[in-house]
C-alpha cells in the first residue's frame, strides 16, 4: 500500500533538499540512478516522486538545481519591472501571481507596532517544507519556512515585527488562504502587508517580478525611485514576511549571486528551480 506520506508537498520537498545535497556534492554529471540512492530509493519510484512533486523529469529538473543556474536566469530571464506585469499576465504565470490581492498597513498603524491587532496562526504542510503562516481578518500577513531553521526561530522572527499583536492559533481561520497560495484552489489570495512605506514600495516591485522569471536589487532600486538605495532594498527585501507570495527569492545580485534569503539560501534555490522548471512544463 502507498505510504501516505507522499503524498505530501512537505514530504517531497524533504526528498528533494536531500536530491540538491546531492547534485551539489556529485555535480550536473550525476545520473538519475546517483539521485535516487542519495534519497535511498528505486530509480523508478524517485522519479514518480520527483515528478509529482515539480512536474518535469528529475534530470530536466537538474539543471536548474545546479550552482549557476542564477546567473542563467539573470541572462535569460532577466525581468525589467515597468513591463512586469503584463509581461506575467500574458506568460501563464503561477496562479499566486495572478490572483494576489493585496492591502497595506497605514505608517500610523505600522508605527504602533500591532497594537490592536489580531494575527491568526498556524503551522501548514508546504512545497518548500514546514511553514508557519500567520494572517488578520483582511489577508496572510506572514510565511516562514522552516526547512534550515528551527520552529522556534521562525515564530520568534515573525512575532518581533509586531510585538503589540494578539497572536490566536487557529489554522482553521487560515486554510483556505492557504490552499489558494500553494495552488490547491483557484481564488484570490488576500495579503496584508503590514511594513513600513519604504519595504511596501519594495515589496510591491517584488510582486511585479513573474513566476520563472528574475530582476536585481538596482532593478527594485530604479522602478521605486531611489536608484542609490540598492543597499537599504536589500534590508527591505530580506525583512519581507510573506514568504514566497511576495518573492523576494526572485531577487539577485547583478553578478547573478542569490544573494541572501531569510529561510536559508537552499531553499531559495529550490523555489527558483522549482518555478523555472514549473514555467517552461506550462504547469
Amino acid at each position: 500500500m502507498q505510504n501516505l506520506a507522499e503524498d505530501t508537498q512537505g514530504y517531497h520537498f524533504n526528498v528533494m533538499r536531500r536530491a540538491l545535497d546531492a547534485v551539489d556534492t556529485l555535480g550536473p554529471q550525476a545520473t538519475l540512478e546517483d539521485l535516487a540512492a542519495s534519497v535511498q530509493m528505486s530509480p523508478a519510484h524517485f522519479q514518480r516522486v520527483f515528478s509529482r512533486w515539480v512536474g518535469v523529469s528529475p534530470k530536466r529538473y537538474q539543471q536548474y538545481l545546479t550552482l549557476g543556474h542564477a546567473k542563467a536566469l539573470l541572462a535569460e530571464r532577466f525581468t525589467t519591472l515597468e513591463t512586469a506585469h503584463s509581461t506575467g499576465l500574458s506568460g501563464g504565470g503561477r496562479l499566486h501571481d495572478l490572483f494576489l490581492r493585496w492591502e497595506a498597513m497605514s505608517p500610523g498603524e505600522f508605527a504602533r507596532k500591532g497594537d490592536g491587532l489580531t494575527i491568526y496562526w498556524g503551522w501548514f504542510d508546504s512545497p518548500f517544507g514546514p511553514a508557519l503562516v500567520m494572517g488578520t481578518d483582511k489577508g496572510l500577513c506572514g510565511i516562514g519556512f522552516t526547512s534550515e531553521c528551527t520552529e522556534e526561530h521562525a515564530w520568534n522572527d515573525l512575532i518581533s515585527r509586531w510585538p503589540n499583536a494578539t497572536y490566536e492559533e487557529n489554522p482553521d481561520r487560515l486554510r483556505d488562504w492557504v490552499d489558494t497560495a500553494f495552488g490547491a484552489q483557484d481564488a484570490p489570495t488576500p495579503l496584508f502587508m503590514i511594513g513600513a512605506p519604504f519595504q511596501i514600495k519594495v515589496w510591491e516591485a517584488l510582486m511585479r517580478i513573474p513566476s520563472g522569471h528574475v530582476t536585481t536589487y538596482s532593478e527594485i532600486a530604479e522602478y521605486i525611485g531611489h536608484p542609490k538605495a540598492v543597499r537599504a532594498v536589500g534590508t527591505a527585501v530580506g525583512r519581507n514576511p510573506i514568504s514566497y507570495l511576495i518573492p523576494c527569492h526572485r531577487a539577485l545580485r547583478k553578478s547573478g549571486g542569490l544573494g541572501g534569503y531569510h529561510w536559508g539560501l537552499p531553499v531559495k534555490r529550490t523555489i527558483l528551480a522549482w518555478e523555472a522548471a514549473r514555467q517552461e512544463a506550462g504547469v
